[in-house]
């Protein structure tokens, strides 16, 4: 373990001691967030990023001595470890390593060079090796046995090569050389499909059929796009090095007679082995190994794009706890609408026809809509982002309402999802999707953290080619996500979900369970300390979960705040040294200046502890969310039609990727803001300009109706020119289409005529 940790410690450049620190209390069952937060001394105050980085690199190198276990276990049962080879294998360092030191031994399926060493040709091998200026013409006839399957010289003469062969291909040293010039000088190549040209799903793959490029500095989503277009047997992908450039490093080293030896020596068949070793097996091992490299390599890229985007938008502002009204909007099947409380709860639903159908609907659903303003005295309106949302914005607007209530666009990627879930069918089993999906839409606009929580994070529309990076390093990095930024904001233990709970420090899905049955048993927790009350929540889940957790109005007043129990009794301490009370340390900023803070370290406490409880002094329980801010779109920009090359126009990014972002400007399709068009000066990279959900100002530069393909900039003075994008910036990337109006769904706009009335009728109401 010791070794391990001089090794995280040498790789990461967090001191040994901090490692040290770290890694012990992972052990005890610490998680990131409260080891972040709370165990600051240990650590030397490392922030998540370094505890994870800990955390993942400690679970490799576990993996890694597992391997090494089995390597070792394996080589001891067939009598072939040697005091070296464990020496080597003991000091391997990477998993290719220890492969590649495995490599020989490893059991092998049948192969040409197996079916060999079964007809006895091992001894011919060596002797060729070891006298390759001789000629082999004598001792090849030693091995010419017609019932071992080798009928003529040349038959022993082949076989032996083929023994050689394999030797090149597992040679450890050769191996790492080779692989250093597949990293450093590979090719990606992809060519289409004989055949599929004309085919229409593989247009979408149109940029690939005669492309390549340096594989060490090929993006993330173009490697991953080739290769789902191999997925999909619409292109073939290869990664090549030139043949005499894998040759070149193989012939010295097997190669004691020069590189060109005659042809009647045993070093000309050497010659001829290394070669054959290198093209047939060595080099196709070789582009395997750089295929998976580049594909893990991309994934890493894609999924950390991912989970900063979807911090992005679990982190947005909310607008708090507001009475609203919230509409997902539609023509045909109408606007389903529901009444929130300020909590949440469903208080009403109805569907109101107001985009589409005769003026009586119209009518009526404005003299509905009026009244339940009214009625339930709405205090904010969330309409869905969805089918017909401007249309809707625009009739909700054409009522007039007081300027008081805003009337504010919501992302509903992944509603629908949530509103045919197991969640949302125990949250409320007595309606149909459609109310579901309107209930969500409004609590994301009061909470966007507690309710998307509630799906499956790859279900919200944030990722790049999600579905095609591999699964479990997706999971684990969204879960970690989620968990960092739940933790970030805490958790109101009165009002919170089971989902929203599960996700805190120290908790499960099975605690948090139990949390919300006691919670309906026996009312409202009035203390973190009746948490201890909760059944299977012990003294560790309660250690790390409780500083997360929070208790309004609770008995103690740092209940409600960031300050971790365990250090009550200090903050009472710091209360009677400066004559005090803890309510007045917390409302009174005169008596926080009071406080000494050198006063109080200890072998326990240090001074960034202290230091985060006289922040959270000052403003206890804060949400580390920015301020709600209203966004509207352009009036009068409604679908991609309105659209013209030259405009300006506000709007919100909704998805971040490797090659730009795209942004919502309110025409049911999103544009591209590609990564050279999103400044004035070089972006390496889109997430140094922009974030999931920033609100920009956008020029329109091109619109591709027949493509449903908008691009956009963000530069100061436009590019109108030039426009086209490098291959794969949109690929198979799916573009963000976000339910565009259906052709025939007869919208009818608002008219003068039922407006007037409408607004008569819901007067007298």
């Amino acid at each position: 373990m010791t070794h391990h940790l001089e090794t995280i410690a040498r790789e990461s450049g967090i001191s040994l001691s901090s490692v040290t620190s770290t890694a012990k209390l992972l052990a005890e069952g610490g998680t990131v967030p409260f080891i972040s937060r709370y165990r600051k001394e240990q650590t030397g105050s490392l922030d998540e990023v370094q505890i994870t980085t800990i955390r993942d690199r400690m679970l490799q190198l576990a993996e890694l001595d597992t391997r090494r276990s089995a390597i070792l276990k394996s080589l001891e049962e067939r009598s072939l470890l040697t005091p070296e080879l464990k020496k080597k294998i003991d000091a391997a360092l990477t998993m290719t390593v220890l492969e590649d030191i495995f490599a020989p031994f490893r059991p092998k399926r049948q192969t040409r060079a197996t079916k060999a060493i079964e007809r006895g040709l091992t001894p011919l091998a060596d002797w060729l090796l070891e006298n390759q200026s001789a000629d082999p013409a004598d001792e090849v006839a030693k091995f010419v046995d017609i019932e071992k399957d080798v009928p003529t010289a040349v038959d022993a003469l082949a076989g032996a090569r083929d023994i050689i062969a394999e030797r090149v291909a597992d040679d450890a040293a050769l191996r790492g050389r080779v692989r250093k010039i597949y990293e450093e000088e590979a090719t990606v190549s992809s060519k289409i499909m004989y055949g599929k040209e004309e085919e229409a799903d593989a247009q979408k793959f149109r940029d690939y059929f005669d492309w390549s490029e340096p594989l060490k500095s090929i993006p993330s989503h173009r490697m991953l796009a080739i290769r789902r277009g191999e997925k999909e047997t619409f292109l073939l992908m290869r990664v090549e090095v030139p043949v005499d450039r894998v040759s070149q490093q193989a012939l010295p080293i097997f190669c004691s007679g020069g590189l060109r030896p005659s042809q009647d020596t045993a070093g000309h068949h050497v010659a001829q082995a290394v070669e054959d070793g290198c093209k047939r097996l060595l080099m196709p091992s070789m582009e395997t190994e750089a295929r998976l490299m580049a594909k893990k390599r991309a994934d890493e890229t894609a999924i950390q794009v991912f989970g900063d985007n979807l911090r992005e938008l679990l982190l947005a502002s909310p607008l708090g706890e507001k009475r609203l009204l919230a509409i997902d909007p539609g023509f045909r099947t109408g606007c389903k609408t529901v009444v929130l409380d300020r909590s949440g709860k469903l208080l009403h639903h109805t569907v109101l026809h107001a985009t589409a159908g005769s003026n009586n609907q119209l009518y009526e659903a404005a003299v509905e809509l009026t009244t339940l303003v009214k009625k339930h005295d709405i205090e904010a309106i969330a309409i869905g982002n969805g089918t017909a949302s401007r249309e809707t914005e625009a009739f909700v607007k054409k009522l007039k309402l007081p300027s008081s209530i805003p009337v504010v666009m919501v992302n509903e990627s992944g509603a629908s999802i949530y509103s045919a879930s197991d969640v949302a069918r125990e949250e409320f089993p007595n309606e149909d999707v459609t109310v579901r999906g309107a209930v969500s839409i409004g609590r994301r606009l009061m909470d966007p953290l507690a309710e998307l929580v509630k799906i499956d994070p790859k279900s919200i529309g944030v990722g790049q080619y999600q579905h095609d990076v591999e699964q479990r390093a997706l999971k684990n990095n969204l879960d970690d996500t989620v968990i960092s930024c739940v933790n970030a904001v805490g958790v109101e233990v009165n009002t919170a979900s089971k989902q929203l709970l599960s996700y805190v420090s120290g908790l499960n899905a099975s605690l948090a369970e139990n949390i919300v049955i006691w919670r309906n048993e026996n009312g409202a927790f009035k203390s973190r300390d009746q948490l201890k009350k909760v059944p299977r929540l012990g003294e560790k889940a309660f250690e790390q979960a409780a500083g997360f957790l929070r208790v309004r109005g609770g008995i103690h007043p740092l209940d409600s705040s960031a300050v971790h129990p365990e250090r009550y009794s200090l903050v009472e301490q710091m209360a009677a040294d400066v004559g005090c009370s803890i309510h007045d340390l917390l409302t009174q900023e005169s008596a926080r200046k009071k406080i000494d803070l050198k006063k109080y370290v200890s072998a326990e406490v240090g001074l960034p502890t202290l230091q985060d409880i006289l922040s959270e002094l000052s403003k206890p329980g804060r949400d580390p969310r920015k301020q709600f801010e209203l966004f509207s779109f352009q009036e009068g920009v409604e679908k991609p039609t309105d659209l013209q090359v030259g405009m300006k126009l506000p709007g919100v990014v909704t998805n971040v990727t490797a090659f730009g972002a795209f942004v919502d400007v309110g025409v049911h399709q999103d544009g591209l803001v590609h990564v050279s068009a999103l400044a004035d000066h070089f972006v390496r990279d889109a997430s140094e300009v922009v974030k999931v959900g920033q609100r920009v100002q956008v020029t329109v530069v091109e619109v591709d109706l027949k493509r449903n393909r908008i691009a956009l900039s963000m530069k100061s003075k436009p590019d109108m020119e030039n426009r086209k994008s490098a291959p794969g910036d949109r690929g198979s990337q799916p573009s963000n289409n976000r339910n565009p109006r259906p052709s025939g769904s007869g919208s009818t706009a608002p008219t003068n005529d039922w407006f007037s009335q409408a607004m008569q009728q819901a007067k007298k109401k």
